[in-house]
């Protein structure tokens, strides 16, 4: 009877231990994958993308949610800037009132967004969620944007860039026509060194001898 008993006793403890590698494989199964960038950098006055994918085991359908939440810098509190569920819900309060716009596609597993005339008040930290049930274990990953001025070396690098892409292309050019006009003048120099033999209509036209119009009276 101990014998027993205690046989009962493990295939009771058994059964926690199955129901929990159960509920394991499932949260394994039904799990989204999500990435966004860690550290997005841009500049005041310039649209700035926020970029975040997920991959689902399950196939994308209207019951998808995306959320994206703003916490500004040194401070705890967290707010909605924008939610999907098969139409945009871009926020209509706060700061980032009528700048969120969407340019991601589910369909493809893009769930990000973008921010117009970006100032250094939106420094901060934003988070990503997506929900496709029955996937709706994540991660959320952090995203910490940081805008800023453009200095005056940001802006003579660029002009630098433009001006490398449009001169250099016109100096080789030009560069290649030299070349070739002087190999067209050190061939020229070179037959007038070696002698030049006039043509015959060159020679006929040179021993017409016009009489002297003192000879006609």
């Amino acid at each position: 009877m101990q014998q027993s008993g205690a046989a009962g006793g493990r295939g009771c403890a058994l059964f926690p231990l199955l129901g929990v590698l159960f509920f394991q494989g499932v949260y394994i199964v039904l799990s989204l994958e999500i990435h966004a960038d860690a550290h997005v950098r841009g500049y005041v006055g310039e649209k700035i993308k926020l970029k975040c994918t997920f991959k689902s085991t399950s196939d994308v359908t209207d019951k998808l949610t995306i959320d994206w939440t703003y916490r500004p810098p040194s401070s705890s509190r967290t707010v909605s800037i924008f939610h999907y569920q098969s139409f945009q819900y871009p926020t209509t309060a706060g700061t980032f009132r009528d700048r969120i716009s969407w340019v991601g596609n589910v369909y493809k597993g893009d769930a990000s967004i973008s921010i117009s005339n970006p100032t250094i008040k939106d420094n901060g930290t934003f988070s990503c969620a997506v929900k496709n049930p029955p996937d709706v274990h994540h991660n959320i990953p952090l995203t910490e944007l940081t805008v800023t001025e453009r200095g005056f070396g940001t802006m003579l690098s660029s002009v630098a860039l433009l001006s490398i892409l449009v001169f250099v292309p016109s100096a080789v050019v030009v560069a290649l026509l030299l070349v070739r006009m002087g190999r067209k003048a050190a061939g020229l120099k070179k037959r007038s060194r070696s002698g030049y033999k006039k043509s015959s209509i060159e020679v006929s036209d040179e021993s017409i001898i016009f009489p002297s119009p003192c000879i006609w009276h």
